[in-house]
């Protein structure tokens, strides 16, 4: 299959696109390179020994989006664009509505006009909200998000799904992410984030590598074992494999299908630090700061419905999350800046 990839120079896409060139597909990139950067597809390149046709374009940009695809015989989309800090979303929520939602909207668009009706959507387990039940299983009802950068996920999951009630002839997979660590193996691509990480793990290994004098840790007084936040964390290098696990489900046909990616297992922050500091041999010191607003105590998947129908599992456990992570920080210190 040929799958146009939006955002696949970030963190998620460009692993993502290892993964689907390694099953045999094909790729094309379109990404704005607002969050990301152009060097990650060229490691990509490096590590594939393929060359990626890659467009910096905006997916706003619906004359753009056309133009792609008049060139290309395109059999699916993954749909990766969009802005995704928390934080961010909250003090420019215009901006993030415009960008995912109206950018969404016009892929859309493009896409039905080129008559290109298999799309895959990287969701978020933040539109569970305060989840009704733990662990969270599909079924569990999407709640009330805490930020923008939440909702503009809800709402994508809901227009994707009317899309297909008034067009059934669209396959459409709904994954809905935990929280990707980790780095490809090679060290060559991992995370990268502007500024100050809004992650766990990328400021964890920025204060290791000494661009930062200590983590923040945000409240100790939930309820849990060690009073800070749980939540699961799953490899960026297992979640990559469960698009193209999704890319099977659209070949049978599946209509509306939902997934959780995770790996059914929660970890706390402190959990993590004691992990990253025992699999890499350094300490990592931190500071408790107040419980950030919007925050929950616990947060993690039941992924079997994933095992089930895709035969897609995670199989890395925190241990390689920490030694990845690291082994792309130390080897990147800058992320991509040469």
């Amino acid at each position: 299959m040929t799958i146009l990839v939006t955002g696949g120079a970030g963190y998620i896409g460009s692993h993502t696109i290892i993964e689907l060139i390694v099953a045999g597909h094909n790729v094309v990139v379109v990404d704005n390179l607002c969050n990301s950067s152009k060097i990650s597809l060229e490691r990509v390149e490096r590590i594939t020994s393929t060359q990626i046709p890659f467009f910096q374009a905006d997916i706003r940009d619906k004359k753009a989006l056309s133009d792609i695809l008049d060139m290309y015989s395109i059999d699916a989309c993954i749909h990766f664009a969009g802005l995704k800090a928390v934080g961010e979303s909250t003090a420019y929520p215009y901006e993030y509505y415009d960008n995912n939602i109206i950018g969404t909207l016009n892929l859309i668009s493009v896409l039905r006009k080129h008559n290109i009706k298999n799309i895959i959507f990287s969701s978020s387990a933040t539109v569970y909200g305060e989840p009704a039940t733990i662990p969270i299983t599909e079924e569990c009802p999407k709640g009330k998000c805490t930020n923008p950068y939440g909702w503009t996920k809800w709402m994508i999951e809901q227009m994707l799904m009317d899309l297909h009630t008034a067009d059934p002839t669209f396959n459409i997979v709904i994954l809905r992410y935990f929280n990707p660590i980790g780095a490809h193996q090679s060290g060559l691509i991992g995370e990268n984030p502007n500024g100050v990480p809004n992650n766990l793990m990328p400021y964890i290994t920025q204060v290791a590598v000494g661009k930062r004098e200590y983590l923040h840790i945000f409240g100790n007084n939930y309820d849990t074992p060690d009073g800070t936040g749980v939540r699961d964390y799953i490899h960026v290098v297992d979640l990559a494999r469960g698009h193209v696990k999704a890319l099977e489900a659209i070949n049978r046909n599946c209509g509306v299908a939902i997934y959780n990616l995770g790996t059914g297992k929660g970890y706390s922050v402190l959990e993590i630090v004691k992990a990253f500091e025992s699999v890499n041999g350094m300490k990592i010191p931190y500071v408790i700061d107040p419980r950030r607003p919007g925050d929950i105590a616990t947060c993690y998947s039941d992924p079997q419905k994933a095992q089930r129908e895709l035969g897609w599992k995670a199989d890395n456990g925190i241990e390689e999350m920490c030694r990845d992570s690291w082994n792309w920080q130390r080897r990147n210190p800058n992320g991509y800046e040469q």
